[in-house]
Formats: structure tokens, sequence, C-alpha cells
């Protein structure tokens, strides 16, 4: 009796049920994991999404089962309904639009060139997903990972290709976590020395009248020009107003603290729940996977090309290394460039400079969302 109850047991375990492919998975969980706490590449995000990479891939949880006969379906199941309704990322760009400071990018309107031109991988992306036989709404989704805004990519998957969600979900944020890797070999090799060392001169002071209306008008234009992208620029701008307009601490204590916190753990532990080895470790998977990679480093290329270009044009004023920050991970594009700029020059300080094309690319990548809606919805 004892020996058979310890095979029915282990016959019912997960043990049993491990395969290669759940195996190759759980292996790379944890090496994400090890990127997280050792190497900080941006823990708050990688963190919860390999962890949730690693929970689905033990068998036999249930943990995103949906509901059968009458049985509720499993905990993640139910939390990933935020991310396949879009409702996670438009109140990420709440928190994000009260973390968020526009002054760089009112100081210097130039700096939306340098968020546009790092949209460049999208459409990089799109060409050459439509020339491997995507559809072009699948294109479109597969082109936007390359603006490196991890709800905007959500957002737009799930409203033209959602059978693609999971794995578009998780290759946009792990690209996103993966920047401090990702760009710096890009930066040194589209750029000298010379331009690295560039120190750029002190932004003007923005009055609080400036940033109040920013919002407001951001608000008023995208929306009449595009009204598909409302939940995004909407949001974006109402947590934007709640920060400068000076009279909703509460508001924005709450949205940049617990809401976005919140909804963080959520978003990323069932996005890392959609990798399943069944679901990732697929042609077409695997091709999404090296085609967002082409988005997201065309997207950093487009980006520095322009910097050089309007560095030229400058006089050497711009430090090109400031256009690696137009695509929108917000701040850590930035600070990336921050951090090859000291490299070269240890006197060089870049990093609110950067800021400009930064929350620009977050503008960019909500508008090219929104283009994509009106042409292939």
């Amino acid at each position: 009796m004892f020996i058979e109850a310890i095979k029915t047991l282990v016959q019912d375990s997960g043990f049993a049920a491990l395969t290669w492919q759940s195996g190759v998975m759980i292996l790379l969980s944890l090496i994400l994991i090890y990127l997280a706490i050792v190497k900080k590449f941006e823990p708050l995000l990688l963190l919860p999404i390999a962890f949730g990479m690693l929970l689905i891939n033990l068998p036999i949880t249930g943990l995103m089962t949906g509901p059968v006969d009458g049985q509720a379906g499993g905990l993640l199941y139910y939390l990933y309904q935020g991310v396949k309704l879009g409702i996670y990322p438009s109140l990420i760009f709440l928190g994000i639009g009260t973390m968020t400071d526009f002054g760089p990018l009112i100081a210097r309107p130039s700096s939306l060139f340098l968020g546009a031109g790092a949209q460049f991988g999208i459409v990089i992306a799109f060409v050459v997903a439509i020339a491997l036989g995507f559809t072009p709404q699948e294109a479109a989704s597969i082109g936007i990972i390359g603006g490196a805004d991890g709800p905007t990519a959500i957002y737009l998957t799930s409203k033209l290709a959602p059978e693609l969600l999971p794995s578009i979900a998780i290759a946009a944020y792990s690209y996103m976590a993966l920047i401090p890797l990702i760009q710096p070999p890009l930066m040194r090799a589209l750029t000298t020395k010379k331009e690295r060392e560039i120190k750029m001169t002190q932004l003007r002071e923005v009055s609080k009248v400036e940033k109040v209306c920013f919002p407001i008008m951001v608000s008023i234009l995208c929306i009449l020009l595009l009204p598909s992208v409302a939940p995004l620029i909407g949001m974006l701008m109402l947590g934007n107003l709640f920060k400068e307009s000076g009279v909703t601490e509460r508001l924005s204590s709450t949205a940049q603290n617990g809401l976005i916190n919140v909804v963080t753990i959520f978003l990323g532990v069932t996005v890392g729940a959609t990798a399943t080895a069944e679901q990732f470790l697929s042609p077409a998977t695997l091709k999404i996977v090296v085609l967002g990679l082409m988005a997201f480093a065309f997207s950093t290329v487009g980006g520095l090309l322009l910097g050089k270009l309007m560095c030229f044009l400058s006089g050497g004023k711009i430090n090109p290394l400031i256009g690696s920050a137009g695509v929108s991970a917000v701040p850590m594009a930035a600070r990336v460039s921050q951090v090859e700029g000291q490299k070269a020059n240890p006197g060089n300080y870049l990093l609110m400079h950067a800021m400009g094309p930064n929350v620009a690319g977050v503008i960019g990548s909500a508008v090219a969302a929104g283009i994509l809606l009106s042409l292939f919805q």
C-alpha cells in the first residue's frame, strides 16, 4: 500500500508531466530572474515577467486555465483579462503620466523629431513581417515592438491580432527590460568618441502655465487626429495633468505609486505566464521575437542617425546619444544615454536632455499605434 501510494503521488505530480520544452522555458526564466536580481536589468519589470514564465511552465498548475463546466478558472487567467481587454495598458499610461516631466520636451521642441525618428524600426519590421507572410494586422502588431512601449504593443495587438498577444507581449516587455544590454553597442558603433563627449547647454526654464497647457493641448490635437488612441493618450495626459496642476497631490501620488505598482505586478506576471513552452517554442513565435529585436534595433539606429544629423545642423551642440532615447521606454533609455555619455566624458550630464526625446517617444509610439489602427482595423 505504501509503495502504491508513493507511485500514485509521483505519477500525479508535476515531475511526471515535465517535458524538455518546459525545462527549456524554466531555464530561460531562471536566466531572466538572474538578470533582474544580479544585473539589475529593470527588475521591477523583468522579475515579475520571469517569475510568471517560471510558474506557467511548472506542469499541472492550472494557473491560466479558463473556467470549465462551472469550475472556476486559474488565478492568472482572471488577472490576464486586464491585459486581453486593454485595461492595464491604459492604467499604466496614467501612472507614467504622473511620473513624466514634459518640461525638457517643451524647452526643446526639436526633441519631437528624435522621438519620431526612433519609430523607424516599426516601419522596417512591418515591411519584413509582410515579406515573411504575416497579415498586415499581424505585421503592424509585430512592428510596434520597435516603439519599446509594452503597454502600447499590448493595446494595439489586442485590437488587431489578439492571437499573437502572448508572443508580442513577452517580446515587447523583454526587450524593454533589456535596454541596458541592447542599446549601448549600437550607440558606440554609430557615434564617434568626439560626438559622445559633447556637452549640451542647460535647458531653458519652463513655466507652470506651459506645463499645465501641454497635456490639454496634446490630448485635443492627438485625439481629434486619431480618435482610436484616446485610451492611451488620454490617460497619459490625465496623469500628467494630475502632476502639473498642483491641486491633486493625492491622486497623483496614488497613480504613480500604489496604482502603477499593483498594475505592474498583475501585468508583468500575466505577460510572463503567456510564455508557455507550446506557445513560445514555435516557429511563428521565434520569428516574432527576431522581428521584435530587429524593430527595436532599427528604432535605436533611427534615433541615433537623426541625432547625428541634428548634431551636424546645430554645429556640434547636440550630443547624438540622446537620439537613442527616442524609444519610449521611460526613463530607461534616457538613463542609458546618460551612462554612455559619462563613459566618454565623466563631466557629461545628458539625462534631462535625453528625457525630451524619451517622452516624445511615448507620444510617438502611441500616435504610431493610432495610425496603424486607423489603417488596418
